[in-house]
């Protein structure tokens, strides 16, 4: 089961997405604007991939 939220990147501030796998006991975080990524797996708080590139002067 896949479960969406809509929250604030914490990169960015932008709209962003949260995904809840419930299968695999998966969390990702997404910001389409910043281009942001944070899988994480649930059970545990782990980091498997994360990709957070700086702020760009013109989304400040």
């Amino acid at each position: 089961m896949r479960i969406k939220q809509k929250i604030y990147c914490p990169n960015c501030g932008n709209n962003a997405q949260r995904d809840y796998f419930t299968r695999n006991k998966i969390v990702q975080t997404s910001c389409p604007t910043c281009d942001y990524l944070m899988v994480n797996c649930s059970l545990t708080g782990k980091v498997l991939e994360a990709y957070a590139p700086g702020v760009f002067p013109s989304l400040l």
